[in-house]
């Protein structure tokens, strides 16, 4: 890989460098790998206790922490490098007639689009721009916590209901409260300074992208989103199944959705790594002529299949990397060992991975366990320090998820000759079919009778586990994910175009200009298109 250095802003939302899961891995292989890029780390996470997880290569020039929540004065980590001195003048100076003047017209707009969303949602772009501003005058907890924008709030949700004469869905004072405060909390990002960059990099199409879209209106940057699970679908389950009111629930989904459009419309390039994704952005916006599938990759060399280690030999052992979180599903995982039981009576699930992320589920995991007598049967194993040994360990492995992109762990454990039992999500049968077992979500019975079917024919499964490992060397190469995302950046770096406005708020007229003659230049040529699918 040649040419000259580019320097690109990637954006993270709840992933790298302070958690790890696939998507972080995917960053971490993306930034080790393109040394000749220099990285500016975006990182929006919960709160700003998280450290980093990973041992960040010397190209990652700069990581800029964005906590959402758990802080006194978000100044204090949002803008670390903005001498107390600013801080304190900017706090002064954010006065109720400032707020009203320069900051409530476009607040009352933003309010307005979420409640009542329409195509017009595309101007929120120069909304959220205008904001971006503003903030780097004034002050971002002061302004939140004025009389005149908690007022102006209160007042356009109720205007919107009794207009409606929705009487049924009147909000509460704590619905508009809680409302309100998340908007506080996942504007967050929106104060922080966006750096220069040659390109941006948003690793999913959801909050952390508003960087994106402010730094091409700010200085005409080409932008890049990678979907591996879909932000909105993964919001619509995660939203459904909390307990929060229809209110709630329908604010926080309009806001989600308005942000994940936004990031497919100023995107310069959509990039899913499975075909599977294509259905969900084109459905919120994205142009077919702009979308690339990239493929995640592996090292073959280094996930290679070893003998089982001396301790499990001769017991039928099924593993599993994943986190103890509801979207793994682990409790089908744990009713498909209770299943398999009645067969196979020996038989051992392992599932190697983090306790730390859902605490409650966790708990709820064990208390089945126990419930189905399972405690010989099946073992949360925790965190794994040698990733590479974990497929080796059994003979098969097994994917039990609700939602996935194009898991990592799939190809792993077929790069190590393992076949994988795999629920239909995402890209996994993109990646599986011919060489595992596919079974329908949450179907415990299924995912056991795909287990017992391999365990029970060594033939076949070692069968299976050759021809996996060849579709790996041939299709599922990490050099070819590098090569693809290497090109990208070079080709995009060439076209980035400098506003004339640049450090001015853009009017409805010059934002629309843009989106029509940059964000959609960028598609695809039918030879590209078609070079992509004939490799693939």
């Amino acid at each position: 890989m040649e040419g000259k250095r580019i320097s690109v802003l990637m954006e993270t939302e709840g992933t790298y460098p302070y958690a790890g899961g696939g998507v972080s891995t995917w960053c971490d292989i993306l930034a080790s790998e393109l040394s000749q890029v220099d990285f500016y780390v975006y990182a929006i996470t919960g709160t700003p206790t998280f450290k980093l997880k990973y041992s960040v290569p010397k190209n990652v020039r700069k990581i800029q922490q964005i906590p959402l929540w758990g802080m006194i004065e978000p100044s204090e980590y949002i803008l670390p490098d903005v001498p107390f001195s600013e801080v304190y003048l900017r706090r002064k100076q954010t006065t109720e007639e400032i707020i009203e003047k320069k900051f409530i017209p476009n607040f009352r707009k933003l309010i307005q689009q979420i409640f009542s969303p329409d195509e017009q949602y595309v101007l929120l772009a120069g909304v959220f721009h205008q904001m971006y501003h503003y903030f780097l005058i004034y002050d971002y907890k002061e302004t939140f916590r004025s009389k005149i924008v908690w007022e102006t709030f209160k007042k356009e949700v109720m205007e919107y209901y009794y207009d409606r004469r929705q009487d049924q869905e009147i909000p509460s004072l704590f619905d508009i409260t809680t409302t309100m405060r998340w908007l506080y909390f996942y504007l967050m990002g929106i104060h922080a300074p966006i750096p220069e960059t040659d390109v941006t990099h948003a690793t999913i199409a959801g909050f952390s992208g508003l960087a994106s879209i402010i730094s091409k209106l700010e200085y005409g940057t080409p932008m890049i989103v990678t979907d591996h699970g879909v932000f909105v679908r993964e919001r619509y389950i995660a939203i459904s199944n909390a307990d929060f009111t229809f209110f709630s629930k329908k604010f926080l989904m309009n806001l989600s959705i308005i942000v994940s459009k936004l990031c497919y419309t100023f995107a310069d390039q959509v990039s899913p790594v499975a075909n599977f994704n294509i259905r969900w952005e084109k459905l919120f916006g994205a142009d077919i002529k702009k979308i690339k599938t990239i493929y995640n990759g592996i090292d073959p060399g280094i996930f290679v299949p070893k003998r089982k280690p001396e301790k499990w030999r001769g017991r039928p052992t099924v593993v599993a990397a994943a986190h103890v979180m509801p979207l793994k599903d682990i409790e089908t995982m744990i009713r498909s060992c209770a299943h398999v039981r009645k067969t196979i009576p020996d038989v051992k699930y392992i599932v190697y991975g983090s306790l730390e992320v859902a605490p409650d589920y966790v708990q709820e995991c064990r208390d089945l366990i126990k419930e189905l007598n399972l405690e010989e049967n099946f073992e949360l194993g925790g965190f794994h320090n040698k990733p590479t040994e974990i497929y080796n360990e059994g003979d098969i492995s097994v994917l039990s998820s609700i939602s996935e992109g194009f898991p990592y762990t799939v190809l792993e454990s077929m790069s190590c000759g393992r076949p994988v039992v795999a629920t239909d999500v995402g890209g996994v049968k993109e990646a599986l079919t011919g060489y595992g077992v596919i079974v329908k979500p949450r179907d415990a019975e299924a995912l056991g009778d795909g287990v017992i079917k391999l365990l029970q024919n060594n033939e076949y499964r070692q069968y299976l586990g050759r021809l996996a490992r060849e579709q790996v060397l041939l299709k599922f190469q990490l050099s070819n994910s590098i090569d693809y995302y290497w090109e990208s950046y070079q080709r995009l770096s060439q076209r980035k175009k400098k506003l004339s406005r640049k450090l001015k708020p853009i009017s409805n007229r010059t934002l629309l200009k843009l989106l029509e003659e940059v964000s959609l230049a960028d598609a695809w040529s039918e030879s590209s298109v078609e070079k992509e699918r004939l490799v693939n």
